[in-house]
């Protein structure tokens, strides 16, 4: 018994005596037997189902006995295959794919279903992706796609066509002649990000024409694929006798191809990066939601006499002292670069919250601080951080607030988190102040704003403040 990547395998004896082996596929809620067969009986390189029943749980296909598959080809050859039998194995497999002609999709082609069958390399499990994709069952549809060849189309969870299988057509190619994958993961969210937004390192020591082949299988759009058609081709005239004319040509072709999955994989990079914040300022929105909603029941209970305002944010208003905070807004990527430093972390959101009361004689007022969705202490963890700025006591300009907010869009914020002495310092580090974190920060400020409805609300008496935040400091850019 062996085990694939959806059932397990059996070793059996077909009716005419020859080899064959039976593959057991787990029967799935939401994907129906049908979805198992192809059409394809008869088909070149293509392994035939001689049979399908069912046993106990599971659905049995019957398939003539291979003498081996791609993936422990290559591990006995080194992970690796020579040029001239790299493209005699792609031919194959291009043949297997052509014949299909668009109308019927593999979606999990990668060397374990690509098998040696009376002297070809053939495709083989034609259905089993299918019939996970269809199947409801998280467990099930997760076999539905291998990170390691899967199309960008597939981790979007768009529809599959035959430019998915060039894809993973093209991740094959790009294996077998350089001896490890374009796209190295390792884990499945790696994988994601590679095949979203990288492009792929070029094809090295191969002809032009292949290297600029594979570039265009890996395209991240579909439409710029080649069909499988194509690819046969463009492999077909690997006997012929090259000009000089046409290995100039060529190899122009190769850079101008390379130059262009660059800048596609450039834009993708963008759009997944700008769909990746869109999701983050809809997860803060719903947070600071949260936060606010606590605000008003601590000071409903504490001092019904407040006024409340919902009109931008929340403001309360007791006596003479008001605690203000600002809507949401969205931060721009990068918005945080200064000088000659990248930015020290990414801003996805902002607001401010302040605590105020009349102008003492002093000309004092009360204090802000700035509140940004961040991920100023761990890159890539996303959290709502409470800092504060001041002004450098060696120079001779006061704020009526002190601290007082900036937002993260004003670069003297920016330049105030880098190492240069700037006129902005920071008063306040940045302190987490959600998720469980939340009670000291209301706390904090609804003292403030009790001192300032009492009227005793003062400046502080020491600059900086020690709030116990740290945040990551800024790199210089290379």
């Amino acid at each position: 018994m062996d085990s694939g990547g959806f059932g397990r395998i059996f070793e059996a004896v077909a009716d005419d005596d020859s080899a064959a082996v039976v593959k057991l596929v787990p029967k799935a809620p939401g994907a129906s037997r049908e979805l198992l067969f192809e059409p394809l009986s008869g088909s070149p390189n293509i392994i035939p189902i001689l049979d399908l029943g069912e046993w106990n749980d599971s659905y049995a296909i019957v398939m003539p006995q291979a003498d081996k598959s791609l993936r422990h080809h290559l591990e006995s050859s080194g992970d690796k295959l020579g040029f001239d039998e790299s493209i005699t194995v792609l031919t194959d497999v291009a043949n297997g794919l052509a014949v299909l002609n668009s109308d019927v999709v593999h979606r999990d082609l990668k060397p374990e279903n690509i098998l040696l069958f009376d002297g070809h390399w053939c495709l083989a499990d034609f259905g089993i992706a299918r019939y996970a994709e269809a199947a409801t069952a998280p467990d099930t549809h997760k076999y539905s796609m291998t990170p390691p060849y899967a199309a960008p189309e597939q981790w979007r969870m768009e529809r599959a066509t035959y430019a998915t299988d060039v894809y993973a057509f093209g991740i094959i190619a790009f294996e077998i002649v350089q001896g490890m994958r374009p796209f190295p993961g390792p884990e499945t969210a790696d994988f994601r990000e590679q095949h979203l937004t990288q492009s792929p390192p070029s094809v090295r020591g191969c002809p032009s024409w292949f290297a600029s082949l594979v570039s265009g299988c890996l395209s991240k759009a579909q439409a710029a694929r080649p069909t499988p058609t194509d690819i046969l081709e463009r492999l077909h005239p690997l006997q012929e006798l090259l000009s000089p004319s046409t290995e100039k040509l060529q190899a122009v072709n190769k850079s101008i191809v390379e130059k262009q999955a660059a800048q596609e994989a450039a834009m993708y990079a963008r759009q997944s990066r700008e769909e990746s914040r869109r999701e983050l300022f809809k997860a803060a929105e719903q947070v600071f939601g949260g936060v606010l909603e606590e605000f008003k029941r601590r000071v409903l209970e504490a001092a019904p006499a407040t006024n409340i305002s919902t009109a931008q944010g929340l403001t309360l208003q007791l006596g003479d002292g008001a605690l203000a905070i600002d809507s949401v807004q969205t931060a721009p990527a990068d918005c945080l670069a200064a000088y000659d430093y990248a930015p020290p972390f990414d801003v996805i959101a902002y607001s401010t919250i302040a605590a105020r009361k009349p102008r003492d004689r002093y000309g004092y007022e009360g204090r802000s601080h700035s509140l940004w969705y961040c991920d100023a202490q761990e890159e890539g963890l996303y959290r709502w951080y409470e800092l504060a700025f001041m002004v450098n006591p060696f120079i001779a300009e006061r704020y009526s607030f002190d601290p007082f907010a900036l937002p993260p869009t004003d670069n003297v914020a920016a330049e105030a988190l880098t190492p240069v002495m700037t006129i902005r310092q920071v008063a306040w580090q940045p302190i987490i102040f959600d998720q469980g974190d939340k009670e000291q920060f209301i706390e904090r400020w609804l003292v403030w704003f009790a001192d300032a409805a009492g009227g005793s609300l003062s400046h502080p008496s020491q600059m900086p403040e020690n709030s116990g935040g740290k945040f990551r400091p800024p790199r210089r850019r290379t």
